[in-house]
């Protein structure tokens, strides 16, 4: 008599192990009379180790997801066996939230979704003729960054339940990358700064002179804040480099910005180089020279003010002394005024001249 396989009694025929299976067991295992007890054992451990594994394994493992914000995206979950699920219980749910708030309930052969989170209210959907294949995928409308995370997908019958978690990633395409020179010198070699804001998650940036030659960066920084990611990319091309790309890559989505340079913007950039360090020394100069010439007339200025202010007290000394204003008009730069000795209305004034000058304030 030919023995069965093992893996016979434990196909989709015999998920479960019940008393009846147990009590037909010789008919379907033949064992020696004093092999039943361990047979039996064997039977019952295995039965129960498949029934428990079929039911961890009920629900298929799901791949990461990843979506642009304003997408439309599937999040993917199936039953194993391609069961028909139209009879079961499918809720999806947020697994990373505390509240463990629902996305998407459906139930006794509709969607019931009551108690759906606000965020998700018109932006989720089944499709029920897919049910009867075991697929409870879920499609999301209109992705939102604040979609991102953990979805759980779990389902229930009357004999059966599982469920299984999708990882949500939800990226934000940034502004086009911009190339700029960023300097140069006379050997003819220019260096090139590429840079661009506001991805998410961080994107890759990679300067390319055709699709299969890539040049490595220089200089490399990464930025976060509140409106995402931002790069910035330096290298140093050649006069024979003609066409240089930026690219930015997020995934399968990538901007591009392509700079063109030619001989003559070689050469030019060459001169610029070489004239710029004249035209620096020159311009320092010309500042110095600048300053000293303020110097020199601001000390003139001083000097006349000076000047001004000791002519004012001269006059101020000989109206106090009741001089006549002529006396400002002799040909001097030095007057010497004294009073008189024999008289308090005379005094006697001389020049650098030697010339003296009476004055009586009796003949007024």
């Amino acid at each position: 008599m030919t023995t069965a396989p093992r893996s016979a009694f434990l196909k989709r025929d015999y998920p479960r192990v019940s008393w009846s299976s147990l009590l037909s067991f010789q008919q379907y295992h033949p064992c020696h009379t004093e092999m039943k007890f361990i047979c039996l054992t064997v039977l019952i451990i295995s039965g129960a180790t498949y029934s428990r594994s079929e039911n961890n394994n009920f629900v298929r493992p799901a791949d990461p997801v990843f979506a642009l914000a304003g997408e439309d995206v599937i999040l993917p979950c199936s039953v194993k066996f391609s069961l028909n699920a139209v009879d079961m219980r499918v809720e999806w749910s947020r697994s990373d939230r505390n509240d463990s708030e629902v996305v998407h309930l459906y139930e006794d052969h509709e969607d019931r979704n009551t108690n759906q989170s606000q965020s998700y209210r018109g932006r989720t959907k089944l499709n029920h003729e897919e049910l009867h294949r075991g697929n409870i995928s879920l499609k999301l409308s209109s992705v939102q960054v604040s979609d991102e995370g953990r979805y759980k997908c779990s389902i229930q019958s009357e004999y059966r339940s599982g469920d299984t978690t999708v990882n949500f990633t939800v990226g934000v395409v940034g502004r086009p990358p911009v190339i700029t020179v960023d300097g140069f010198d006379y050997t003819g070699l220019l260096r090139l700064k590429c840079e661009s804001e506001g991805w998410y998650p961080e994107p890759v940036l990679e300067w390319m002179l055709t699709e299969t030659t890539f040049l490595s960066s220089e200089t490399a920084e990464t930025h976060r804040n509140e409106n995402g990611f931002s790069v910035k990319h330096t290298v140093t091309v050649y006069e024979k480099h003609r066409k240089i790309h930026c690219r930015i890559r997020l995934k399968n989505h990538k901007l591009d910005t392509l700079i063109i340079t030619s001989s003559n913007m070689f050469q030019l950039w060459r001169k610029s180089a070489i004239q710029f360090p004249v035209i620096v020394g020159l311009g320092g100069f010309t500042v110095v020279l600048i300053a000293v010439i303020i110097h020199k007339y601001i000390v003139h200025r001083k000097l006349k003010t000076e000047n001004r202010k000791i002519h004012h007290e001269l006059d101020e000394l000989l109206q106090s002394q009741r001089i006549p204003k002529v006396i400002t008009h002799l040909e001097t730069d030095m007057v010497n005024a004294t009073l008189g000795e024999d008289s308090t209305n005379a005094c006697l004034i001389q020049t650098r001249h030697g010339r003296e000058v009476i004055y009586d304030e009796t003949e007024q």
